[in-house]
């Protein structure tokens, strides 16, 4: 079953009353990620006594910070690139987000979010987490309808059909490689394994976390977020080594030319981050009981 996107990367793109006005499968496929990411997280939210409406107010935040935090993330290894124009540091039509920008840039929101409204941070992260990994999830097929974030030739049936215009060195070489050649669905691997993860994080929080009986609960507080960083970092480590479009410590290019990829090497620190945060937070005192878990009002 050979994946193929739309040749139009518009959902629409109309003209009313002579204003244009385009939305872009990226831009909607993002969108639809976030809400329903809100929506898995206020249920969780309002389940643990929280008002649902904070995850809709933070949503606001969260998206434009984590936007923001892609286009630095890329702009800040891609300087050489976009060194000088400010234009084309701020256009985003021309491609350039970062998801690890996007995640450091979110968990800011929230931190901002919280310390706004005195809600408990790593309680709060607990409730958000799952949603963030959700929306990451759903988002990667933005990349199917950009033709982006695809990998190596692969004989795979599955694999995706990329337009010439759309590939990168060596691949745009038609001669070795024809029309018909099909490549690593990578953003269709990111995506399966995210929304396993999601599945894994809600598993463990009801068996083991906040859903469970007092006697068996065995995550504390912010745990979530541990799990996320290292669940989410070994699926991107070994994905990320399939792509032809990687950001590389040497510059840009499908193999890197032997350097690592700027994404496994933050999966790798994201993985002993993760560790090293739940040997921490499983090494210092229990806190009371419901203590960290009790609403703000």
């Amino acid at each position: 079953m050979t994946l193929y996107p739309p040749d139009d990367p518009f959902l629409f793109n109309l003209t009313i009353f002579g204003i244009p006005l385009a939305v872009r499968w990226y831009g909607a496929i993002i969108m639809t990620g976030a809400v329903i990411a809100a929506y898995l997280s206020a249920n969780r939210a309002m389940k643990r006594g929280y008002d649902p409406d904070h995850v809709w107010n933070q949503l606001m935040l969260g998206l434009v910070m984590g936007i923001a935090g892609a286009r630095i993330y890329y702009i800040t290894f891609e300087w050489e690139r976009f060194a000088g124009d400010f234009w084309g540091m701020v256009n985003l039509t021309t491609g350039g987000l970062a998801i690890h920008g996007a995640i450091i840039g979110a968990l800011l929101s929230v931190v901002v979010y919280t310390r706004w409204q005195k809600l408990p941070l790593w309680a709060w992260l607990d409730i958000c987490v799952p949603g963030f990994l959700l929306g990451q999830g759903i988002g990667r097929w933005g990349n199917f309808f950009n033709q982006e974030a695809y990998g190596q030739p692969t004989s795979l049936p599955f694999g995706l059909r990329i337009d010439p215009e759309k590939r990168v060195p060596p691949f745009t070489d038609m001669q070795r490689y024809p029309l018909d050649t099909l490549f690593h669905p990578t953003f269709l691997y990111e995506s399966l394994w995210n929304l396993a993860g999601v599945g894994l994080l809600l598993y463990a929080d009801r068996r083991f976390g906040h859903g469970a009986p007092p006697e068996q609960r065995r995550l504390r507080t912010g745990d979530m977020l541990f799990i996320y960083a290292v669940i989410y970092s070994l699926g991107r480590f070994w994905i990320e080594g399939l792509r032809t479009d990687s950001l590389c410590l040497n510059g840009v290019g499908g193999d890197c030319a032997g350097s690592f990829r700027t994404a496994q090497v933050v999966s790798l620190l994201f993985i002993a981050l993760g560790l090293v945060g739940l040997l921490i937070n499983h090494r210092r005192p229990l806190a009371p009981p419901k203590t960290d878990d009790t609403p703000s009002s």
